[in-house]
């Protein structure tokens, strides 16, 4: 049998090359829904919605754990056809129907799309029609959004960073060996170098290597428990300073420009990219973490 509603779809004007969006930007564009006779419409809306949810299992002997967490930041309708609570109806006859559409994202701090191993955080367009005794027809469609980093910045980014150890050693060497690290900062832009300065001394027997690692780390909250994943995104090593030594070095390591954004502003969920400075003694690690 030929189905009444044929097609249900929604476009939306990208406002730039890389087709996201910000705060305060305005999402604009329009439905279509093909029919094919006389239909009659109990209503027909678009709701533009932004949320984080968050969802993971553990197995604990013979019973299954669930972990669940959900954030709502906003949620609008545009109706195109009648009101909820009206009782009237609306015959659309055969043929497309196109109903524009226009909404503003936030000017709030909200965090930026994300979609990770147990968690995301989306913002769409859902436009549904509903007929009496029917089921909805529904469709949607994802939008990309980046928050601003000058909206609520998160205090002390701005600023120097520094972190020292030392380390006697014991196995296959002896001497100690000690690390000074400094960063002018620790908020960083996609595409900016991330300038690493640090006074190594060496005293032990052997020769040493600095190596430096910016992994990422998800965390994902729900019920009171944490979910953590991590990766190394970046990997580089200095030049080798030899034994009875000291040495300031410094390396800038390049930021990717297509790195993920950090977020640091939802409760259920937070994406960060932290920077580890590490002392490499043939098969001994001294390592020291920083935040990035």
């Amino acid at each position: 049998m030929l189905s009444t509603i044929k097609k249900i779809e929604i476009t939306y004007n990208s406002i730039n090359a890389s087709n996201t969006f910000t705060n305060g930007d305005i999402v604009s564009g329009h439905v279509s829904v093909e029919v094919a006779k006389d239909c009659q419409i109990s209503s027909f809306y678009i709701k533009f919605k932004g949320k984080a949810d968050v969802l993971w299992s553990e197995r604990h002997g013979q019973t299954t754990h669930v972990y669940h967490s959900k954030d709502k930041y906003f949620s609008v309708r545009q109706y195109f056809i009648t009101d909820p609570n009206s009782k009237d109806s609306n015959v659309l006859p055969p043929g497309i129907h196109v109903y524009p559409f226009s909404f503003q994202f936030p000017l709030q701090n909200i965090p930026s799309s994300f979609k990770g191993e147990n968690g995301k955080i989306v913002y769409l367009l859902e436009a549904a029609l509903s007929r009496s005794m029917r089921m909805d027809s529904k469709e949607s469609t994802m939008i990309n959004f980046v928050g601003r980093g000058d909206l609520n910045p998160v205090p002390g980014l701005m600023e120097p960073q520094h972190e020292s150890k030392d380390k006697k050693m014991k196995l296959f060497t002896s001497g100690t060996v000690a690390m000074d690290v400094n960063l002018e900062k620790s908020g960083f832009f996609q595409g900016e170098g991330l300038k690493v300065k640090a006074f190594i001394k060496n005293d032990s027997s052997r020769e040493i290597k600095p190596k430096y690692c910016i992994y990422r780390k998800h965390s994902f909250f729900a019920s009171g428990k944490r979910k953590v994943h991590t990766k190394d995104l970046i990997k580089e090593v200095g030049r080798p300073i030899p034994p009875s030594a000291s040495e300031n070095v410094t390396q800038v390591i390049a930021i990717p420009q297509d790195v993920e954004t950090s977020i640091l502003n939802c409760s259920i969920i937070k994406v960060e990219h932290r920077l580890r400075v590490s002392i490499n003694i043939k098969r001994i690690w001294k390592a020291e973490e920083m935040h990035l």
